[in-house]
């Protein structure tokens, strides 16, 4: 091929995946169909490791009756409830710890802990489950091909399948059947610098302020501060994934 083809190709190329983007709704597989298109991070906008965005939870603060962070996760990213926890999506669930010896019991919600070195995305066959620079490990839609291996490596049970197909979306957030998915830590936020996550913001609104969200690598952010402060715990420590979300208090 000629220097001139070749240069036309890659044109070609350009333009095609230029209106792919521009695409309201595409069909990635049979049977996967993501409907809307989101980009991340503006391009002149780069997502740098100078961040590492995570979570510190106060399990002492939460309250074993409230559910506000879920019902605020599903909101926002236009999860629907269909036929129960047992198969639609949990980005985000309460769990109940008991203590063997004393039987005392713990709440606390459980989500993708955003691991430094991710389970997930070492098994990924096609590359659609990653790590961005800043820490938070999302799934590109328009690759994963629902495998669901990366549900199987993940130790926390943090991603979920999408069984049905899909109505109620929202334009950030786009979602398809037969992919995987589990909590971004509301990226769209975190890109468009609006604040914490909806689940911070609703256990903050609840006031329990059971849930706190910052930069890991800033040592002057509230967050690292109480990481100093307190003594805090990964999730299965032992395997040294160097979770983005910390917990208090189990």
């Amino acid at each position: 091929m000629s220097s001139k083809e070749s240069n036309e190709t890659n044109k070609s190329r350009r333009q095609f995946l230029g209106a792919a983007a521009a695409t309201a709704t595409m069909t990635v597989a049979p049977g996967v169909t993501v409907i809307g298109l989101a980009q991340a991070k503006p391009v002149d906008q780069a997502v740098s490791s100078k961040n590492r965005w995570g979570l510190l939870i106060d399990s002492n603060k939460c309250a074993s009756g409230c559910d506000a962070c879920v019902t605020a996760c599903n909101t926002e990213n236009g999860i629907e409830e269909i036929h129960g926890p047992e198969t639609d999506p949990q980005w985000i669930r309460k769990v109940t710890l008991k203590h063997k010896a004393s039987g005392r019991e713990t709440s606390l919600p459980l989500m993708c802990q955003h691991c430094e070195h991710p389970p997930c995305v070492d098994v990924c066959p096609t590359g659609a489950s990653f790590r961005r620079e800043d820490g938070i490990v999302l799934v590109d839609r328009h690759t994963c091909i629902g495998c669901r291996y990366c549900m199987m490596a993940c130790p926390y049970k943090a991603r979920s399948f999408v069984h049905e197909t899909l109505t109620q979306q929202v334009e950030y957030m786009p979602r398809g059947k037969g992919c995987v998915e589990s909590c971004t830590l509301c990226v769209h936020r975190v890109d468009a610098g609006s604040g914490d996550p909806a689940c911070v913001e609703a256990c903050n609104k609840e006031n329990h302020n059971a849930m706190m969200f910052g930069d890991l690598n800033d040592k002057y952010s509230d967050i690292n501060q109480e990481l100093r402060a307190y003594k805090t715990r990964e999730l299965r420590a032992d395997l040294n994934l160097n979770t983005g979300v910390r917990y208090r208090g189990i």
